[in-house]
């Protein structure tokens, strides 16, 4: 006779169980990346994204942790400095007053 019995089995319900735990999950995760501020972030800027560094405080970090020597430190440090300085984007208008 059909429609009495034991339903399923077990191996649809462990099926069953793994797909709405699988479903919640993924849910959560998308929550989670969507919103990534929670308690204990700061608001600001970077909330959620790594930070990027300078690359002066590349250098800083390099030298703190030995990486570099004090000379090599101070030579790279000057090339930052003076390469900075000179790609610096001027704001004068172009020579033809900037006509089609």
């Amino acid at each position: 006779m059909m429609g009495y019995g034991w339903g399923m089995g077990a191996g649809g319900w462990v099926a069953m169980t793994v797909f709405w735990v699988a479903l919640v999950v993924l849910v959560v995760w998308l929550l989670v990346r969507a919103f990534p501020g929670g308690p204990g972030r700061t608001a600001g800027p970077h909330v959620g994204g790594p930070t990027r560094e300078t690359p002066e405080q590349i250098l800083d970090r390099r030298y703190a942790a030995g990486e570099i020597d004090l000379e090599t430190y101070r030579t790279m440090r000057t090339e930052l400095s003076s390469a900075r300085s000179t790609d610096r984007p001027t704001l004068a208008p172009p020579a033809d007053g900037g006509a089609p």
